[in-house]
């Protein structure tokens, strides 16, 4: 997508109209309001405000503008939803955005040509009878490998290859990109890379093709013992396992209506859970679960059920590593990342049982383990606490140690106490003593730069200075670029990147007010300077922010949008104080959290008028009583400004 886009659609989409499109918005005074289609709810709380192109709830809390709202709908990413509302808007991609989709899609439609040919092997020839009578005998129908597209790639090498070239126009070359073939040795041609397999097409959340899997029959493996159980699709430019997961078209529908998905393995456990009408269950492709497909299921779920084995520390192939995924979960819940997990459950199957043989034999037995799932904190509790002996003191203090820096990463006071009550139950230690290890300071890490802040990666200057940003060949048009932004924010957001030890300060602090940034592409932007700092930590580091590898990462509309900030002229925040930093961003959040707390007041005193023209006492005096409230909130809130004004004029430049 070409950068300045996001600024584009908002010039040329009403909020009005994309907004009405599902809900019944009624004029109300300056803004329209309806029911919040996130919500049930039966009162409107759900407001579009025309003149700032923002959307919010104040019944769930939701908001945003366009793209926000599109994404929270569809479930999309930002990049997704730019496309579909530029679309709409008319407005043309760049044109080498334009050749990589058309080039997407043409092997999209090289993978469903495969896809049907493997399909009618398996159900309409002698050759795909074996395979058909494995799956019959693993309890699938015929309805359901109907369903799936479920086939049988024949033993021949090049079958597949010769029809698809004879009969569909496709070419070796194509075949090869979509990882569907491999070259012979001494270049004499290719050979299916799937062939003699049972065939799982997988597909992305809109259900486009993306990739295959394969699993050998039982009678083929014990032949050849060297032959893999399962083989995958190789990374291409449609498939990447570690964001893909089996089955996510079929159950995001169930997962959102549930807000909750339960993760399996393999293909099979998944198919059958489908079959037997448990709807909401995905496969993570046979390898441990990644924060990738995390991210993909808090889409459309805020709750997680693992079905499959979990390991606490991560080590073993294909588990879950519980710890880590705990630490993800919390780093979700820190910041504003627009997406949410609220709790993660280990289901106990019986032993030596895949799931697909629960959901098969005992599908009352499956839908029990779900509900009865364990919490992940409960189950890392009992599994360190089997682990070490904590009848010795050296065992409880392994325990302790192992535990209490995840436990520090809970957010929720009441959840974090709960915890610790599991802990000192399970490991005879007293309370007290959980409560000051967890106070106890935590080391501080991370190399620092000049003036005690943190390195930000920007190189022996230390400084990225907009004249280097204006002057490069590749310079944009930043008052373009700015225009997806607000003012506030994008003072905000420049001071984050030329000041970064300031980025994880304004997420908490955004996160414990239960604030989100007003526009999306700046959501964006905050979220991938703290995804920078998580890339350091995986690497071993202490979280430092790179400005290069930052940029590196993004899509071209973020990329833009943050060049143009970086470009944007003005004062150096690396020439000013530490504390004039800090209020220099104080004084954005403030700004920001002024502008939630008018849209409140302008809502509940909208409220107010209606219930005094429906001579309504009792909600007159419920809402009168909430003005008050809010008035005060805002001469709270206007002397705080007042003093962060007065500072930063006592603190003059320095």
């Amino acid at each position: 997508m070409a950068s300045g886009v996001a600024a584009e659609v908002k010039s040329k989409l009403s909020i009005v109209d994309v907004v009405g499109e599902q809900v019944q918005l009624r004029k109300a005074g300056t803004v329209l309001k309806g029911l919040c289609p996130f919500h049930g709810e039966k009162t409107p709380s759900f407001v579009v405000t025309p003149a700032r192109e923002t959307w919010h709830c104040f019944g769930c809390g939701e908001g945003g503008d366009i793209f926000s709202f599109v994404m929270r709908r569809e479930g999309l990413t930002f990049p997704e939803a730019l496309k579909q509302l530029a679309a709409k808007a008319g407005i043309e991609i760049d044109e080498r955005t334009s050749r990589e989709d058309a080039h997407k899609a043409r092997l999209r439609e090289v993978l469903e040509q495969a896809i049907a040919f493997y399909h009618v092997v398996l159900t309409q020839s002698k050759t795909g009878a074996p395979a058909l009578e494995y799956l019959h005998g693993r309890g699938f129908t015929d309805e359901t490998i109907e369903k799936f597209q479920l086939g049988w790639a024949p033993g021949g090498w090049d079958q597949m290859i010769k029809m698809l070239q004879s009969r569909r126009n496709v070419n070796v070359a194509e075949l090869a990109e979509v990882g569907l073939t491999s070259a012979r040795p001494n270049s004499r041609g290719a050979y299916d890379k799937f062939r003699n397999r049972v065939i799982f097409p997988i597909r992305d959340a809109s259900g486009a093709a993306v990739g295959i899997g394969g699993r050998i029959l039982p009678a083929a493996a014990a032949a050849d013992s060297n032959a893999p159980k399962y083989l995958n699709s190789p990374a291409t430019v449609l498939f990447d396992k570690s964001r893909t997961l089996y089955l996510i078209e079929r159950a995001r529908g169930e997962m959102r209506k549930a807000d909750e998905a339960v993760l399996v393995e393999g293909y099979t456990d998944a198919l059958m859970a489908h079959q037997a009408g448990f709807e909401n269950v995905v496969a993570s492709l046979g390898t441990a679960l990644t924060p990738f497909q995390v991210a993909v299921i808090a889409r459309y779920a805020r709750e997680i059920v693992l079905a499959y084995d979990v390991d606490p520390a991560g080590q073993h192939t294909n588990s879950i590593g519980g710890a880590e995924l705990f630490r993800l979960i919390g780093a979700l819940a820190a910041e504003e990342t627009g997406v949410e997990i609220t709790r993660v459950r280990v289901a106990r199957l019986p032993e030596g049982k895949d799931p697909d043989e629960v959901v098969r034999e005992n599908p009352d037995l499956w839908r029990e383990a779900i509900r009865t799932a364990q919490p992940i904190m409960e189950f890392l509790i009992d599994y360190y606490a089997t682990a070490f002996d904590v009848r010795s003191a050296r065992g409880k203090s392994q325990v302790v140690a192992t535990l209490i820096p995840m436990l520090r990463e809970v957010r929720d006071p009441v959840v974090r106490d709960s915890y610790l009550q599991a802990l000192g139950r399970r490991t005879g230690v007293d309370e007290r003593v959980l409560l000051e290890a967890l106070h106890s300071p935590k080391s501080a890490g991370g190399s620092t730069g000049p003036g005690g802040r943190p390195n930000d990666g920007a190189g022996s200057s230390g400084r990225f200075t907009a004249d280097a940003i204006i002057s490069a060949p590749d310079s944009i048009d930043t008052k373009a670029e700015l225009k997806a932004v607000s003012l506030d924010e994008r003072k905000l957001l420049r001071l984050l990147l030329l000041v970064p030890d300031q980025q994880e300060r304004v997420a908490e602090t955004l996160a414990a007010q239960k604030m989100q940034l007003p526009s999306t592409p700046a959501r964006e932007l905050l979220v991938a300077m703290l995804a920078d700092r998580d890339r350091d930590r995986e690497a071993g580091g202490s979280g430092r922010f790179e400005r290069s590898r930052f940029l590196d990462a993004l899509d071209s509309e973020l990329h833009g949008l943050a060049i143009a900030l970086y470009a944007e002229r003005g004062p150096d925040p690396n020439e000013l104080t530490g504390d004039r930093v800090r209020i220099g961003v104080d004084q954005c959040l403030l700004a920001l959290e002024a502008d939630r707390l008018e849209e409140e007041i302008r809502f509940n005193g909208g409220e107010l008028v209606e219930a005094q023209a429906a001579s309504d006492s009792d909600a007159v005096a419920r809402l009168q009583e909430t003005q008050r409230h809010l008035f005060e909130a805002r001469r709270s809130l206007d002397r705080r400004r007042q003093d962060t004004s007065l500072l930063a004029s006592a603190g003059g430049h320095r």
